[in-house]
């Protein structure tokens, strides 16, 4: 008996600290929820102002709460003032912390202070978001949620709204068009480039808008996609072509909001609101290659409807999603004015600075050496970043071709019909329903 009551009094425990061991490698998430963000709770509550004493984010109080301090509490020591906490909330990732800042302090002290909160909480990340003036958002994860890409369940809403990959924070990094029209996405070999567009297609495919592809490399990526592109280049001669006709439809749209007084589609009435066209372009460096001075010419106007493209077709309702090993200034003329004009910025591991440069430098210098430090041994992880200077590590979910293209059969219903791109439109296989034309605008009566 003796010997049995010893077995269950040592076995017990230790089978139970196993079993959390293999939780928290197996199921990161179970853990955090179950022993993690218990334990991340009570030391953030026992150690919060020591820990932002320490860390130099603390200020002397205003002269109105020293003399109450004074002369209420009748205490002679004023203590310096950390953030007001104002809302603590857990999550199966990891834990949101909103504090007030008190005067004297900035979001930028907060941010500089990450990493020492970080050691200081025993968490992995410690990321610093400004919600709005005076208050800021600790964004705190448990266990690093970039080794396994999960996507948060709840997705966001709008008609040019498509989330891509998953944020070091837990978030969910989204491909908003309507706030950043076009976008620069670069990456080596095996970085996972292709899956990053794997899922952005993805999205769009379910979206009502119109897909036009340019693939340089026979269309190698993007044929599997074929039944849900409204048009397909797959040569320089045939980009070319498509490039010339989609500046001539943003012309005919800028006509079409002439006359209706609209800044934008999104101004127009739904019965005249011509279909939003999203331009995917694979391998940006093959446009600006020439083998001759007919090459040079046909480059030369290709770039500078890509700029075109750039400067004025958000308005019209027509987006840049420009794809790439590597770019920069030595690709030819034009290309740092058009990278210009792609403010949405994101940059896989790449095999030159310059390169991780072209992408971030101009936005986020901070970022770049981010890029540089990206091993090769975690495909689909990137930094993304936008034209306000802010970026964070994102990593998309593993999507294979087929199901890219599955999801492509799928709808390929919504596939619609632009005449000014018919030409270029892909042959769609005969499994595949024929697509209803659907008109760029409906048209309207005609009056005596």
């Amino acid at each position: 008996m003796t010997d049995l009551s010893t077995l269950w009094e040592v076995g017990l425990p230790l089978a139970g600290a196993g079993g959390l061991g293999v939780a928290k490698v197996r199921a990161p998430r179970l853990y955090w929820s179950l022993v993690g963000l218990p334990i991340t709770q009570v030391r953030f509550t026992m150690t919060y102002r020591s820990t932002m004493d320490v860390c130099g984010l603390t200020v002397q109080p205003s002269r109105f709460r020293a003399f109450l301090v004074r002369n209420v509490a009748r205490r002679s020591d004023v203590q310096p003032v950390p953030p007001k906490i104002r809302r603590v909330r857990g999550s199966s990732t990891g834990m949101r912390v909103t504090l007030r800042l008190p005067a004297g302090l900035e979001p930028a002290d907060v941010m500089a202070a990450s990493e020492r909160l970080r050691h200081a909480w025993g968490v992995h990340s410690v990321n610093v978001v400004e919600t709005k003036p005076g208050f800021v958002e600790l964004r705190m994860t448990g266990y690093d949620v970039l080794r396994r890409v999960r996507m948060p369940r709840r997705r966001p809403s709008g008609p040019m709204t498509v989330p891509v990959a998953l944020r070091e924070d837990g978030t969910a990094f989204v491909r908003d068009y309507l706030k950043v029209p076009h976008a620069l996405t670069l990456g080596a070999n095996q970085s996972g480039k292709s899956m990053y567009q794997r899922n952005l297609i993805a999205g769009l495919a379910r979206l009502n808008v119109a897909l036009v592809g340019i693939d340089c490399k026979r269309g190698v990526e993007q044929r599997g996609y074929a039944p849900r592109l409204s048009a397909l280049a797959i040569t320089p001669e045939e980009a070319s072509g498509v490039l010339d006709a989609l500046v001539g439809e943003m012309e005919d749209r800028f006509d079409l909001l002439s006359e209706h007084g609209a800044g934008d589609i999104w101004d127009l009435p739904d019965t005249v609101r011509p279909v939003p066209v999203v331009l995917l372009v694979d391998e940006v460096a093959e446009l600006f290659l020439v083998a001759g001075k007919k090459d040079e010419e046909r480059r030369d106007r290709m770039v500078t409807q890509m700029i075109r493209l750039g400067q004025m077709a958000s308005a019209a309702g027509i987006f840049l999603e420009v794809c790439g090993q590597r770019f920069g200034s030595d690709l030819g003329k034009g290309a740092t004015t058009l990278r210009a004009q792609l403010t949405g910025r994101v940059v896989h591991r790449v095999n030159d600075k310059q390169t991780a440069d072209m992408g971030l430098g101009d936005i986020a210098p901070d970022a770049v050496v981010a890029v540089t430090t990206i091993p090769p041994d975690k495909p689909g992880v990137a930094v993304a970043g936008d034209s306000s200077g802010g970026w964070s590590r994102i990593r998309t979910p593993e999507l294979s071709a087929a199901k890219a293209a599955a999801i492509c059969v799928e709808f390929a219903h919504l596939t619609p019909h632009l005449p000014a791109l018919a030409p270029y439109r892909p042959v769609v296989p005969a499994e595949v329903p024929p697509v209803e034309s659907v008109p760029l605008v409906k048209p309207v009566p005609a009056t005596d």
